[in-house]
């Protein structure tokens, strides 16, 4: 085969490779984000979509704009029809947020902490604290064990899906700051990262995607069904306002009317206005301009 020919032979199954991909949407997880679309990718066959990652900010998947520098992490674990599932596999804060945090006269203590949660699941969160002052190395040390007692205790005692909603609401790290401020005070306590490092026992808990996708439809009838009524309210309207300009327009005509007869009185004589006067019963004296009006009225 020709080189030209074997190119555009190329071409074509490439072109053909690229039609055979499809969309998928991908849903956060059951819990607790319920499923909820959080982006889009293409692939042409499922397998190749399992294991991808997906990040995304958590103000734009949450709402809360105070949470503009964390990162949540997604992993593509399972597809169902052209919906790709993931799950939560940890989140990262911006390195700009950290920075903005720490200042010479302030204090940093920092540590690594794995640890088991109540379902099986092996996670590695790392903790920051940041001290109004500087700290001595006895009060870090003893800041990091009341750290760690504390993350320890509370992901023993809690679900992976508790733990989740823990560090990106603020709670875990609101305990935190009330054990470690009574050593040192406390600026900022933050969670600078987690990592699901193994699974555990996944539950079942919340929505399923099929009550979620009913939900889904029918939040968009009512859209298009209140779309409808607002394009019926603005028909009616334009109506009431052709109306409007309707009984304007025969106003301008009988006033129209009223000067054209004006007009048919102008060119008419004493004599034939008299006459008119006559037959209707009104007073024929008087000048011609008093004849027209007497008529007009």
């Amino acid at each position: 085969m020709a080189k030209g020919a074997s190119a555009r032979a190329a071409a074509r199954r490439q072109k053909d490779k690229w039609k055979s991909k499809r969309w998928f949407s991908i849903r956060a997880p059951r819990n607790p984000w319920s499923f909820k679309v959080i982006g889009e990718t293409i692939a042409e066959e499922e397998e190749m979509l399992l294991g991808r990652p997906f990040e995304i900010m958590q103000n734009e998947l949450d709402g809360d704009f105070t949470k503009m520098h964390v990162k949540i992490k997604f992993r593509i674990k399972e597809i169902v029809g052209n919906d790709a599932i993931t799950e939560f596999i940890g989140h990262d804060v911006m390195k700009d947020f950290v920075r903005r945090q720490i200042r010479r006269e302030r204090g940093k203590i920092d540590d690594t902490i794995d640890v088991v949660t109540d379902d099986g699941f092996f996670v590695r969160i790392k903790p920051l604290i940041v001290t109004r002052s500087s700290v001595k190395a006895s009060q870090k040390h003893e800041s990091r064990i009341v750290t760690r007692n504390e993350v320890v205790k509370f992901c023993a005692q809690s679900t992976w899906i508790k733990v989740q909603k823990a560090l990106m609401d603020g709670s875990l790290e609101e305990t935190v700051s009330t054990a470690v401020s009574k050593i040192q005070p406390v600026r900022a306590v933050f969670f600078r990262r987690s990592q699901l490092i193994q699974d555990g026992v996944v539950v079942d808990d919340g929505p399923t995607l099929e009550e979620i996708k009913a939900e889904e439809k029918v939040a968009k009838q009512q859209e298009e069904e209140t779309l409808e009524d607002e394009d019926v309210a603005d028909e009616s309207q334009n109506e009431a306002d052709s109306d409007e300009e309707a009984v304007d327009d025969s106003g301008d005509e009988d006033q129209d009317s009223v000067k054209s007869d004006d007009a048919d009185y102008e060119s008419m004589t004493v004599a034939q206005l008299k006459e008119l006067l006559k037959e209707a019963g009104k007073p024929v004296s008087g000048k011609k301009a008093d004849l027209i009006s007497r008529l007009s009225e």
